[in-house]
């Protein structure tokens, strides 16, 4: 089984930065993508950023720039680091992974449980 914990969610001010941290833990043969989603009241979970295997990243248009998203294969963790940041990124944050249990089975999905982002004005 594959847990994935997040932290480094909190309270700041507009303007101000934040780290968020997911470690995947558990039986895994590889990790492919890792990404950040977010869901605000009221709206869909939309994909904030996402890392390949090799690197490559992707992110929504709203926060390039301001945010950066890496990872540690090594300890099978990635990170998002989200500066200047402001009151319409508040939002519960979700780590995604994308991975091997095993060299034959197919690729699965697990979700964090979430960690709020709250940005005042």
């Amino acid at each position: 089984q594959v847990q994935l914990v997040e932290s480094g969610g909190g309270l700041v001010q507009a303007g101000g930065s934040l780290r968020l941290s997911c470690a995947a833990s558990g039986s895994i043969f590889a990790i492919r993508d890792m990404a950040w989603y977010r869901q605000a009241p009221g709206k869909q979970r939309e994909l904030v950023a996402l890392i390949s295997s090799g690197g490559s990243t992707n992110y929504l248009d709203s926060v390039k720039g301001r945010f950066a998203i890496s990872r540690d294969n090594a300890r099978n963790m990635v990170y998002l680091q989200m500066d200047s940041l402001k009151p319409e990124d508040t939002a519960i944050y979700y780590c995604y992974v994308d991975y091997l249990l095993t060299p034959i089975n197919d690729y699965v999905s697990d979700w964090g449980q979430g960690t709020q982002v709250t940005v005042s004005s």
